[in-house]
């Protein structure tokens, strides 16, 4: 069975960090709705995040995914959920593990301009980021309206200036354009940020074999 869309949404996940920005909302712990494509199917994902916790919720065909990490980036677990399978597991991954997936990240200069429009009904301007090691550029689309946590932004727009909301996301080598579509104070279900007692705990080998055998 294969998990499509899983290295989007973990290369999401793995890369927050926090950000410096005057704002005129400042959140504490809500969710941020983030949509994106990929081979041609649109994805929507639902980030629930308080000042420790991360949890990033969407589907892929029939599996049910939640992506947990802390704001450290200790710990990071797929939680996997396949009812039509009697499928569900908890692959949690090592600290090696994630240091691996994190060092592949790029590390950007930006260079911010005068160009300014709304999305989804932010104020926004654009910042162009540079990867010096591969010289390409990104329009990252970035607003001071609201602060969050660290565990709510991305890890590689740490001194951007701002909250992205239209921008690259990196995983594997992979650049993949996301859009945040809102952000709001609603707070997370119940057991949103934990492993439900009847999921199994298995290695982030077993999930790459259950996901098709992807290793990094």
């Amino acid at each position: 069975m294969k998990i499509k869309l899983l290295s989007v949404a973990i290369g999401l996940a793995l890369s927050a960090t926090v950000i410096s920005a005057s704002a005129q909302k400042a959140y504490t712990e809500g969710v941020v709705t983030i949509k994106s494509s990929m081979r041609g199917q649109d994805v929507e994902m639902k980030q629930y995040f308080k000042s420790d916790s991360s949890a990033v919720i969407f589907e892929a065909g029939p599996a049910k995914i939640k992506l947990l990490s802390d704001a450290n980036y200790k710990f990071f677990a797929v939680v996997v959920d396949v009812s039509s399978f009697n499928v569900k597991k908890a692959a949690i991954y090592t600290p090696d593990e994630i240091d691996q997936v994190t060092s592949t990240y790029p590390v950007f200069t930006f260079a911010p301009t005068t160009e300014t429009k709304q999305i989804s009904g932010f104020n926004c301007k654009k910042v162009v980021a540079t990867d010096p090691k591969t010289s390409k550029t990104y329009d990252i689309w970035i607003t001071n309206d609201i602060t969050t946590p660290s565990t709510a932004v991305a890890g590689y727009y740490r001194t951007i200036g701002g909250f992205p909301i239209q921008y690259s996301s990196f995983f594997k080598g992979q650049a993949t354009i996301v859009t945040v579509s809102s952000v709001s104070d609603q707070k997370a279900p119940a057991g949103t940020f934990g492993i439900p007692a009847d999921f199994d705990k298995i290695s982030k080998d077993d999930l790459d074999a259950m996901s098709g055998g992807g290793g990094r």
